[in-house]
């Protein structure tokens, strides 16, 4: 069986419930090791067939748990994952563009390939205190975490990527 990697971080729930709404999805179809971002290590990276990065804009970029994560894996994984599959999660107040571009760029880096485009789920938080508020997503928000999780589960297992 196919070994889903998803690699994430959140502050206020958001993102940890698109994580685990793309992982029930993708259970029927592949094994799925579910990390938060600050846990996984190289060697989950390594073991992994392909990968779903999931994690809020804070800032106009990735937050910083989930940059840490790369900035710890990135080298020792260097030139070993050319190929592999991922698609990405972004949790974002009204944006989400720079963290996905910023998460792009180093997903290119280890070459990657993108089976989506990058999923925003914008929770419209605008104030400090919204902002900050524990957020409750709705299903109509979670099913697209649920399909991309499921389609990239599915491809692993035929054998598309």
């Amino acid at each position: 069986m196919k070994r889903l990697l998803i690699v994430w971080h959140s502050r206020t729930g958001a993102a940890r419930s698109m994580a685990e709404a793309a992982a029930d999805a993708a259970r029927a179809e592949a094994e799925v090791v579910l990390r938060r971002a600050a846990e996984a290590v190289p060697d989950d990276v390594l073991a992994a067939d392909g990968y779903l990065f999931v994690c809020p804009e804070n800032l106009a970029s990735m937050s910083g748990e989930m940059k840490e994560f790369f900035d710890r894996t990135y080298y020792s994984c260097l030139e070993r994952l050319n190929g592999r599959p991922y698609a990405a999660l972004i949790a974002a107040g009204s944006d989400g563009a720079n963290a996905a571009r910023q998460l792009a760029r180093i997903a290119t880096g280890w070459r990657l390939k993108p089976i989506a485009e990058p999923l925003i789920v914008c929770t419209h938080a605008q104030t400090p205190e919204a902002i900050a508020a524990e957020k409750r997503l709705t299903d109509a928000q979670l099913q697209p975490c649920r399909d991309v999780g499921q389609a990239l589960a599915a491809g692993l297992a035929m054998g598309l990527f």
